[in-house]
């Protein structure tokens, strides 16, 4: 079962998820996401507990959590949604050179 954890301190380590979480059962995997220009934590992350029961009283006994000093939000992770952003190959765009901006004629004052 994939996990959420949210409102992580930025000096948070997959270490010390990994130790709040295998306290409840044997955890397989632990992603702290970065922001990617600055490899800062961005505060959140998922854990991978294979064992649906040990996943769900992990959940009930992290979620609320202190972990200095913050308080820990922990659910069932829900499938990415796809947000449209990055590249586009087709469409989008500028107007095609202005042609909707009088014909190109230059306004004196």
């Amino acid at each position: 079962m994939n996990i959420y954890v949210g409102n992580l301190p930025r000096s948070t380590t997959e270490e010390e998820v990994r130790g709040l979480f295998t306290e409840y059962g044997t955890v397989t995997d632990v992603k702290l996401i970065k922001d990617q220009y600055t490899s800062e934590l961005r505060g959140f992350g998922f854990i991978e507990m294979p064992e649906k029961t040990e996943a769900l009283k992990a959940i009930q006994e992290v979620n609320g959590k202190e972990l200095s000093g913050r308080s820990l939000v922990v659910n069932e992770a829900k499938p990415r949604e796809n947000r449209g952003g990055g590249f586009r190959r087709n469409g989008g765009g500028g107007s095609g050179g202005g042609s909707s901006r009088g014909g190109g004629q230059t306004k004196r004052w």
